[in-house]
Parts: C-alpha cells; sequence; structure tokens
C-alpha cells in the first residue's frame, strides 16, 4: 500500500511554523492586500535587477580586495626584510672590526714576547695571543654566517619587489575593470536603488522583515514568485489547483510549501 507524501514542515521568520502573523499584519492598513503584494513583487523584481548589477561585477570586488591584502602584507614583509639586511650589514661591519683588533692585538703581543724578561710575562702574553686567536676564528665564523644569511635576505626581498610589482599590475588592472563596469552600471544602480527604497517604505515592517529573511535564505535571492505551468517558480514543485486560485485571487498571503517563497499571480509577470 503506497504511503501518503509527507509535507514539509514550513518554518518562517515570523513564528517558527505558520505565516499567520504575517497574514495578521498584511490585512491591517489602508492598502488591499494585492497592492501590498504588487508591492513586495515590484520590490522583488527590482533587488533582482541590482542583484544582476553586482553578479556582472562578478568576482572583481573580492580579488581587488585580496590584491590589495597580498599588496599590503608584501609591503610589511620587504620592511622587514630590509631592516634586517640592514642588521646583518652592521654586524657584519662590526665584526670585520673586530677582526682586524685581534689581529693587531696578536701582532702587538707577538712583538712583546721577544722583549719579555721572565717566564711569566711570556706565559701571559701567549694567553693573550691565544685567546685574540679564538677570537679572529669566531669572527670569521660570524662573518661567514651573516654574509651567507644575509645572501639569503637580499635573494627573498628582490623576490618580495618583484612580486609587489607585478601584485600592483594586476591591481591596476583590475581596479580599471571594475571602475569601468561600475561607471557603465552607477547611474542604474543608484536608480534601481531609490526606487527600492521607495517600494519598502511603502511595505509594513513585518512583511518587508519576511521577504528579507526569505530572500537571504534563498541561493537566487527570489522571495517573491509568481507561478509557472502550475508549479513555484522558486523552488518547481507542483502547486495544487484550488491553491493557484487563492494564489490568483491575491486577497492572502500564499506560501510556497516546500521553499518557504511568496507566491504571486502570473498576471504579475504582465502588469
Amino acid at each position: 500500500m503506497a504511503t501518503a507524501k509527507t509535507k514539509p514542515t514550513l518554518i518562517t521568520p515570523l513564528d517558527g511554523g505558520t505565516f499567520i502573523s504575517l497574514q495578521k499584519s498584511s490585512n491591517e492598513g489602508d492598502l488591499s492586500m494585492e497592492t501590498k503584494l504588487h508591492l513586495l513583487y515590484d520590490l522583488q523584481q527590482t533587488d533582482s535587477k541590482i542583484d544582476q548589477i553586482h553578479l556582472l561585477r562578478g568576482e572583481l570586488p573580492l580579488e581587488v580586495q585580496d590584491l590589495e591584502d597580498d599588496i599590503l602584507g608584501l609591503s610589511t614583509r620587504i620592511e622587514n626584510l630590509t631592516n634586517e639586511t640592514r642588521d646583518l650589514e652592521k654586524q657584519i661591519a662590526q665584526k670585520k672590526i673586530d677582526l682586524d683588533n685581534s689581529k693587531s692585538l696578536i701582532e702587538k703581543y707577538t712583538t712583546q714576547q721577544n722583549n719579555v724578561k721572565n717566564n711569566r710575562e711570556y706565559d701571559s702574553l701567549s694567553k693573550e695571543i691565544e685567546f685574540q686567536g679564538l677570537e679572529v676564528q669566531l669572527a670569521e665564523k660570524r662573518i661567514k654566517e651573516f654574509t651567507f644569511t644575509l645572501a639569503e635576505k637580499k635573494s627573498a626581498l628582490e623576490a618580495a619587489l618583484k612580486l609587489l610589482e607585478d601584485r600592483k599590475k594586476d591591481l591596476e588592472t583590475k581596479k580599471r575593470e571594475l571602475d569601468s563596469i561600475v561607471s557603465e552600471t552607477a547611474k542604474e544602480e543608484e536608480e534601481l536603488m531609490r526606487k527600492s527604497d521607495e517600494l519598502q517604505s511603502q511595505i509594513d515592517a513585518r512583511m518587508l522583515a519576511a521577504y528579507k529573511k526569505v530572500r537571504s535564505n534563498a541561493r537566487n535571492g527570489l522571495a517573491v514568485v509568481t507561478v509557472r505551468r502550475d508549479a513555484c517558480a522558486g523552488c518547481f514543485n507542483k502547486i495544487p489547483p484550488q491553491r493557484q486560485m487563492d494564489i490568483a485571487s491575491s486577497k492572502k498571503i500564499i506560501v510556497c510549501e516546500y521553499c518557504g517563497r511568496i507566491l504571486v499571480s502570473a498576471d504579475f509577470e504582465n502588469e
């Protein structure tokens, strides 16, 4: 025996289960239900056109932002590498001075050894010469290490500078593309935004809140759709004939039982 198809429970942004509160508030005021539905439909059409303009820009705004972040990060890295390079150069220069000083002392103590009067002075000078010899070895080792690290830092700095130059060129290109699209659509978008604000000002708060909630949850941004070929134009599920008659009368809010979108008569498209 076939089991009856279970309809999903509709969760709305208002009551957690039904649109009763929305229907109640929509019956209040001077505007007829049909007028309110027309306002909602017009708002949806306007917002959809705004969405199309944003879609035309594609990922460009995000790409521009990513490039700007990359450039900022690279600039910080270059600054750090530059400071590290300067510090290494200073350390190498200091170690070279230390190396020269130790060699001079070795030469000095060696000369003094030739003029000592006893073994005690000779041994003391020998220890100084040995110590300065160790200082020479240490300075040479540090110079070698610092020179190697300096070469790595300079190579990394050169690569970062090259990458920064490339990123700046990419950013300039992306900004030109984005500015071109924005300039072409700015006037149209401004007019649409103004129209959207005007329509929203005529719709009561609860109905507008429901519209925005459904719209934010819909993948294509559609909160108000018509009935096409006996089905919801949002999710394409079939709508019973009696329900279609209620939708066509435009006397109350009818919500799709499957996707939660507000349904309006197909005649709205023609009007």
